[in-house]
């Protein structure tokens, strides 16, 4: 898996970040991407990189503040117009339903494609053969959410050298061996996969954070995670002043990370008052908690 961040500003885009959006790709399993907020913006931001809009399958929209959402509608309406048909699923939280149904009634636009929204409390969102996703409320001015991707845990290696000692040689009922499945073969014999089957194979995992102040949810969501995206929206010293607005400064991301035994911590979200000269400063007071600590810049890729 590999995530591309297409905006790792906060509030409103600036010359180096634009706003809040992240792209997940499941090409390893033969399948597109889902989108992680959908700021202003993200549609032309998506037109630099191998993202194809078609081919997005879910969309995961953290709260409603603009710098969120208000790149959804341009990007729903163009996936139409570049002739999209693959259903998509849009999940956030009550009233994005609202929002999107108003915009597009309200610019004449139409759909191509089956559009399913569902609205989200906390608690499992979507659990499919490769991933189960789960929402955990965060600390924010209006009702938002972060959300935690645990991939299934995968069968071992299929003994196949065991498998032709015992006399069963090689077929296509090989495959369902290796999911742990009994096979009945054409002489009436059966054979039980998981007599074949290494130990299993631990799945990944991922928190991506929405905007929050420090909150007791993070322990949860974040718990042993592969990997963790969360805010960073103010420097240290203006800790008091993020915490007020619901927002984290660099040291409480970091702590977050260590506290919850992530392996690795990714900071995005930052404000438009700092300049790339300033990253490595932020980025030091994060890895002083946290070594383990990457800054996100707008089409980075990080490979999960």
């Amino acid at each position: 898996m590999e995530l591309q961040f297409l905006g790792t500003g906060a509030g409103t885009p600036s010359r180096e970040r634009n706003v809040t959006s992240i792209s997940l790709s499941l090409s390893e399993y033969n399948r597109g991407s889902w989108l992680f907020d959908c700021g202003e913006g993200t549609q032309h931001q998506i037109l630099r990189t191998p993202i194809k809009p078609g081919k997005i399958e879910k969309i995961f929209i953290t709260h409603l503040h603009g710098d969120h959402i208000f790149g959804l509608p341009g990007l729903l309406t163009s996936r139409s117009m570049n002739g999209a048909t693959e259903p998509l699923t849009l999940y956030g939280p009550v009233g994005i339903k609202t929002f999107v149904e108003t915009s597009l009634q309200l610019s004449g636009s139409w759909l191509t494609f089956p559009l399913e929204i569902v609205e989200i409390t906390a608690g499992e969102v979507c659990n499919d053969e490769q991933f189960r996703v789960t929402a955990f409320p965060l600390t924010h001015p209006v009702e938002c959410y972060g959300y935690r991707i645990d991939e299934h845990d995968k069968p071992g290696a299929l003994d196949a050298e065991q498998l032709k000692a015992d006399g069963y040689l090689p077929g296509p009922y090989y495959y369902d061996l290796k999911q742990g499945r009994s096979v009945t073969l054409d002489d009436g014999r059966v054979v039980n996969g998981w007599d074949y089957v290494g130990s299993s194979i631990k799945g990944r995992s991922l928190a991506i954070f929405g905007d929050t102040a420090p909150t007791a949810a993070a322990a949860d969501l974040a718990a042993g995670v592969d990997v963790m995206v969360h805010e960073a929206t103010l420097e240290v010293a203006m800790e008091e002043k993020a915490n007020g607005r619901g927002h984290s400064s660099t040291v409480q991301a970091a702590r977050v990370a260590k506290e919850s035994g992530a392996k690795r911590l990714i900071i995005t979200h930052l404000s438009s008052r700092y300049l790339r000269q300033d990253c490595e400063r932020l980025l030091d007071e994060c890895r002083a908690v946290f070594p383990a600590t990457e800054m996100a810049h707008d089409f980075a890729v990080f490979v999960v």
